[in-house]
């Protein structure tokens, strides 16, 4: 990617790469594997087994998330889409962080108390969230293999 139509890419490409990390651990810290396997045991991340700090971490990551893909949206919207055009792994990346939103969303308001859904909804919206962000995180691992990125340059047309 033209890193200098793009100077702030390396910086958000990072801060994006910590905040699914982080998002990542405190999604599962909200389980109890890290207190059950001896994880949260560990010197240092015995934070990791206090449900409502890793709670409140991961609503904050959530809210980073929004950040930085309404700020990514607007700059391709604006500026970037004359210049670059959308990869297939993008799109697929977009579609699965869609889903992971909208569930994340029913999660929160599942949590809110004057909110009730049925146990089975609960469990499908549950269930849903942990799936798609596991597809999305086999998907991310294998575009980083095959070095998909989100942007392509548009071919130039050459005038004659």
């Amino acid at each position: 990617m033209n890193q200098n139509f793009f100077p702030e890419y390396k910086y958000i490409s990072r801060a994006y790469i910590f905040i699914i990390f982080m998002m990542c651990l405190t999604g599962f810290g909200q389980m109890p594997i890290f207190k059950r396997y001896y994880i949260a045991d560990i010197p240092g991340l015995g934070w990791l087994a206090q449900y409502y700090l890793t709670h409140y971490i991961h609503y904050i990551g959530a809210i980073l998330l929004f950040v930085i893909s309404g700020y990514c949206a607007a700059a391709y919207f604006f500026a970037g889409r004359h210049h670059f055009r959308l990869t297939r792994s993008a799109y697929i990346r977009v579609i699965l962080l869609a889903a992971i939103t909208v569930t994340g969303i029913f999660r929160v308001l599942k949590n809110l108390p004057d909110i009730v859904f049925s146990p089975n909804f609960t469990m499908f919206i549950d269930i849903s969230h942990l799936i798609f962000m596991l597809i999305f995180l086999m998907a991310a691992a294998w575009f980083l293999f095959t070095k998909s990125g989100w942007l392509m340059e548009k071919a130039r047309i050459s005038e004659n």
